[in-house]
């Protein structure tokens, strides 16, 4: 849950919109956790998978994987227990992931980012 809350956390920073998190535990076998979330251009985009690389990457955390990175309608990058989905507005209506993963648990975004942000704040 820490990975998620910082990848949330990093999204959020870099103005991500539509936030959504779902804990997928008891549906799937090779992730815990899908964060989905949007950004207007690909400059942005690419801004919010690199900030999230980077939170990650200060905790110790690598991604197995990044793919879509060049062209920035859908960026996906594989943390093994997280997988964190970037799109565009138009590739997030399209392919409609929230729809084929209803069954997921949602998991409250806004609060997660709070308590990841206490979490940095008392830190020394």
């Amino acid at each position: 849950m820490d990975a998620l809350k910082i990848a949330l956390k990093a999204a959020d920073d870099k103005k991500a919109y539509d936030l959504l998190a779902l804990d997928i535990s008891e549906i799937a076998t090779f992730a815990n956790y899908f964060l989905f979330c949007t950004g207007d251009s690909s400059r942005q985009i690419q801004a919010i998978a690199d900030e999230i690389e980077k939170q990650l990457k200060a905790v110790g955390m690598r991604s197995s994987h990044i793919e879509g990175y060049q062209n920035s309608e859908w960026i996906l990058m594989d943390y093994f227990d997280l997988v964190v989905h970037i799109f565009s507005k138009e590739a997030r209506a399209f392919y409609d992931l929230e729809r084929l993963w209803r069954d997921g648990k949602k998991l409250n975004a806004g609060k997660l980012i709070r308590e990841a942000n206490k979490n940095v704040k008392s830190r020394p």
